[in-house]
């Protein structure tokens, strides 16, 4: 199945708590949605190369299209 076929636009969000399974509570700040929280776990790419998301960091999300209380982290913004 392709994966890509499911996920929505892109945003900027800060992670505002660690959840257990790999798991982070994210609030929007750019996009559609702003200030809305969703769980969005760590993409494939970002998880390839380590990335450390730790709560207060800027982050990069793909928003599903079929959940969007769901994402993936697809990069740590500086």
């Amino acid at each position: 199945r392709d994966q890509e076929c499911d996920m929505g636009q892109q945003a900027e969000g800060i992670v505002e708590e660690t959840l257990p399974l790999g798991l982070y509570r994210v609030r929007l700040t750019t996009g559609e949605k702003t200030g809305e929280k969703i769980k969005a776990s760590i993409g494939g790419s970002a998880r390839q190369t380590t990335v450390r998301v730790i709560a207060g960091s800027r982050v990069l999300i793909e928003v599903s299209e079929l959940d969007p209380t769901r994402g993936k982290i697809v990069s740590r913004l500086v």
